[in-house]
C-alpha cells in the first residue's frame, strides 16, 4: 500500500506542476495580458505596461510562473485587485462550505445508488424506478433542478430555506436545512449516472457462478445481494465517483449560485466578473491539487475494498 501511495504521489506531482502552469499561462498570457483586460480596450499602450510592471505581469512567463508557484506554496496568493483582501483569507472562508458541499453530495450518491439498487424485494419496481431518476438527472441541468427544487420545497410547501448558507455555530438543524436542496441538486446527477455504472456491474456479477453456487446452497437473496455482490459491485462505481470528481467542482459552481451560497464556486464567479487575476488563479490551483488528491483517495480506496489491489501494488 505504501508504494502505491508513493507511486501515485510520484505521477501526481508533474501533473500539477503541467496544469498550473497552462492555468497560469492562460490567465496571465493566452487571454491577453492582465493590465490589457482591465483597462480595456481604449486604453494606451503605456497605460496598459505600466500596469503590467506595478502587477509583475511584465516578465518573462517562466519567470512570473516561477515566482507565482513559490509565493503560493509558502502560503502567500496574493491579494484581490478587487477587495484588497488576503486571498488566501479569501479561500480559507470558501473552502470548508466547498468541501463540505462537495463530500456530501459523492458519500449520498454513492451510498445511495450501492444500498438502493442491491434492494432483492420488488427489484422491477426499484429498477424502473431508478431508471426513470437516472434519465431525468442526466438530462435536466443542475440550475433547473436547483430552482424546481426550491419552487417545490420552498415556495410552495415552505418546508426548507430557499437561498443563503448558515454555519454550523447556527445550530445543527438549521445547518443542515440549508444543506438538503443543495446537495440534492448536486447529487442528484450523481445518483443517476452512478445507478447506471453500477447496475451493469451487479447484473454481471448475479449472473456469476459463485452466486448460483450460494443461491443453491439456500442462502438468502439478501445476504447474497449485500454480503456477496454489493461488495464486489462496488469497483466501477468507485472508478466513475473518482473520475466524476472534476465535473463535481462545475457542478458546485452552479448549485452555489443558484443556492447564493459563500463558497468556492461562488468566489470564481466573482472573480471572474471582476477580473480578480490572483482569486482566479488560487482557485484554479486549489481545484487542481483537490481534484489531484481525490483521485489519490479514491485508488486507496480501491485498496480498501479489493485487497488484490493491496497485494499487487
Amino acid at each position: 500500500m505504501l508504494a502505491m501511495i508513493l507511486s501515485r504521489i510520484a505521477i501526481m506531482i508533474p501533473n500539477v506542476i503541467i496544469l498550473t502552469f497552462l492555468l497560469f499561462a492562460a490567465v496571465t498570457s493566452f487571454l491577453g495580458t492582465p493590465a490589457a483586460i482591465m483597462l480595456g480596450e481604449d486604453a494606451s499602450p503605456e497605460a496598459i505596461a505600466e500596469l503590467n510592471a506595478r502587477l509583475g505581469f511584465d516578465g518573462p512567463l517562466l519567470t512570473r510562473y516561477w515566482d507565482w508557484m513559490s509565493s503560493a506554496l509558502s502560503g502567500d496568493l496574493g491579494r484581490s485587485y478587487s477587495t484588497q483582501q488576503a486571498v488566501s483569507d479569501m479561500v480559507a472562508a470558501a473552502l470548508p462550505l466547498t468541501l463540505e458541499l462537495a463530500l456530501w453530495a459523492i458519500a449520498v450518491a454513492v451510498i445511495g445508488t450501492a444500498l438502493i439498487n442491491s434492494i432483492p424485494v420488488f427489484r422491477g419496481v426499484v429498477e424502473r424506478v431508478t431508471a426513470g431518476i437516472s434519465i431525468i438527472g442526466i438530462t435536466v441541468p443542475n440550475f433547473f433542478l436547483g430552482l424546481l427544487l426550491i419552487y417545490i420545497f420552498s415556495v410552495q410547501f415552505r418546508w426548507l430555506p430557499t437561498t443563503g448558507w448558515a454555519p454550523w455555530s447556527d445550530g445543527v438543524i438549521t445547518h443542515l436545512r440549508h444543506m438538503i436542496l443543495p446537495v440534492a441538486t448536486l447529487c442528484f446527477f450523481y445518483f443517476s449516472s452512478f445507478s447506471l455504472v453500477f447496475k451493469a456491474e451487479y447484473k454481471s456479477i448475479e449472473n456469476s457462478l459463485f452466486i448460483k453456487a450460494a443461491r443453491a446452497k439456500g442462502i438468502s437473496e439478501a445476504r447474497i445481494s449485500y454480503r456477496h455482490i454489493l461488495p464486489n459491485s462496488m469497483m466501477p462505481l468507485i472508478t466513475y465517483a473518482g473520475l466524476s470528481l472534476g465535473q463535481l467542482v462545475g457542478g458546485a459552481v452552479v448549485t452555489e449560485t443558484v443556492f447564493s451560497m459563500p463558497g468556492m464556486g461562488r468566489l470564481l464567479v466573482d472573480a471572474i466578473s471582476a477580473r480578480d487575476f490572483p482569486v482566479m488563479l488560487a482557485v484554479g490551483m486549489i481545484i487542481i491539487v483537490g481534484v489531484m488528491l481525490l483521485n489519490l483517495l479514491a485508488d486507496l480506496t480501491y485498496g480498501l475494498v479489493n485487497p488484490l489491489v493491496r497485494t499487487a501494488t
